[in-house]
């Protein structure tokens, strides 16, 4: 009868074990959707976006100024700010978080 008690008691732990394994590979699962595969797309959109960058475009800093790319380099951008020709600064691709083409009207 012993025995009997043992082997029922090993097959309610074996299944508990089961349900650990699905209950941990469903928190995993969630958290790829919920944090990993936005955060993935988002970047992906940036980057798309910064290779679409053109000079002439009207570009957002992340500084909150608005301005027009002069020229572009490999990782860097010049802006020109306000209607004063002589307000050039050059800042870095990863600074614009927003562009609107000029044809965009």
């Amino acid at each position: 009868m012993g025995i009997l008690l043992t082997a029922e008691e090993e097959m309610t732990s074996g299944g508990m074990g089961i349900f650990t394994i699905i209950y941990i590979v469903v928190i995993v699962a969630a958290m790829y959707f919920i944090m990993i595969r936005p955060q993935k797309k988002e970047q992906k959109r940036v980057a798309a976006m910064l290779a679409d960058l053109g000079v002439g475009d009207s570009v957002l800093t992340s500084s909150g100024f608005y301005g027009i790319i002069i020229d572009i380099t490999d990782d860097t951008v010049i802006v020109e700010f306000g209607n004063n020709k002589n307000c050039r600064i050059p800042m870095q691709k990863s600074a614009i978080v927003q562009i609107e083409k000029p044809d965009a009207e």
